[in-house]
C-alpha cells in the first residue's frame, strides 16, 4: 500500500499541503514539497483559496520517484524544503545558475532526503550559456523544460518548454540556451533529473504503486476501509486520493 515519493517544486506561485500523516505547509516561489507515501496516507495539494480567486500565475513540477520493494512499507514523511535552504552553483563563466534540491552533485549535496538514490536540479541558463554537469554513470538521466528554448547534449539536440530530452550513457549532462529567447521567458529554466535504476516488477493502478497485483489489491482494500487516516478538513481544499 505504496507510491513514489511525491516532490513538488514550486517556481512561481503559492501551493498548500495536507496529509493524514500530519504533514503540511505552503510552499512558495523556489519552494519544494517532498511527501513519502511509504505505508500509506491521503493528501490534498492545491492553490490557496485567495489565489484561485484573485488569479495568478501558477508555475511548477510535479514528480513522482519509485521506491525499493525493501523501502515501500516504511513510514510516510513529509519534507518542507525552503528555496534558501537547496545547494546554490554557478557555472564557471556566470551563465548559470544551479540549485541542488535532492541528491549529490560533485560532492555539493541538496537538503532533500530521498531513498531512491536520485538527483534533482534546478538550472537557470542566461541566453547563450552552455552548461556541462557531472554525472554518476550508474544514474540515467533526463532534462524537463519548465521555460525557455534551448538543446540537450552534445549533438545540441533542440528542446523547448514543455519537452524533455533523455541522455544516453555517459558521466555528464550537457544543455545549452538558445541566443535569442521570447519576452516571456528570457532564459531557459530547466530541471535536470537521474537516478540509479530500480529494476523491479511494478504495476500501478491510480495512484497505488506496487510489485505485485496482490499487494495493489491490498492497497485498494485498505483505502476503502479507511487504514489510511484522514486529512484534516481545509476550507476549500478536497482530499486529493491515496499515495498509499
Amino acid at each position: 500500500m505504496t507510491a513514489p515519493a511525491d516532490a513538488v517544486a514550486r517556481i512561481d506561485g503559492i501551493f498548500d499541503h495536507q496529509d493524514s500523516h500530519g504533514g503540511g505547509g505552503t510552499i512558495t516561489n523556489g519552494d519544494t514539497q517532498w511527501m513519502t507515501a511509504g505505508s500509506g496516507l491521503l493528501h490534498i495539494e492545491a492553490p490557496p483559496e485567495s489565489l484561485v480567486m484573485s488569479g495568478g500565475l501558477f508555475h511548477g513540477l510535479q514528480l513522482w520517484v519509485n521506491l525499493p520493494a525493501k523501502d515501500k512499507m516504511m513510514a510516510p514523511k513529509y519534507q518542507d524544503i525552503r528555496g534558501g535552504s537547496v545547494a546554490l552553483l554557478t557555472s564557471p563563466d556566470g551563465g548559470s545558475l544551479v540549485r541542488v534540491i535532492a541528491g549529490d552533485l560533485d560532492g555539493h549535496q541538496g537538503p532533500g532526503s530521498t531513498f531512491t538514490p536520485i538527483t534533482m536540479i534546478h538550472a537557470t541558463l542566461a541566453p547563450g550559456a552552455e552548461l556541462t554537469l557531472p554525472w554518476r554513470e550508474d544514474f540515467n538521466g533526463l532534462a524537463y523544460v519548465l521555460a525557455g528554448r534551448g538543446s540537450a547534449g552534445t549533438e545540441r539536440r533542440p528542446v523547448r518548454t514543455g519537452q524533455a530530452a533523455v541522455f544516453g550513457a555517459g558521466g555528464s549532462l550537457t544543455v545549452r540556451a538558445d541566443e535569442k529567447q521570447d519576452g516571456n521567458t528570457p532564459d531557459l529554466e530547466v530541471v535536470l533529473l537521474g537516478g540509479r535504476p530500480i529494476r523491479e516488477p511494478m504495476v500501478h493502478y491510480g495512484p497505488f504503486v506496487m510489485n505485485t497485483r496482490d499487494e495493489l489489491q491490498q492497497a485498494f482494500e485498505d483505502f476503502q476501509k479507511g487504514r489510511l487516516g484522514t486529512v484534516p478538513a481545509v476550507h476549500g481544499m478536497t482530499a486529493e486520493g491515496p499515495r498509499a
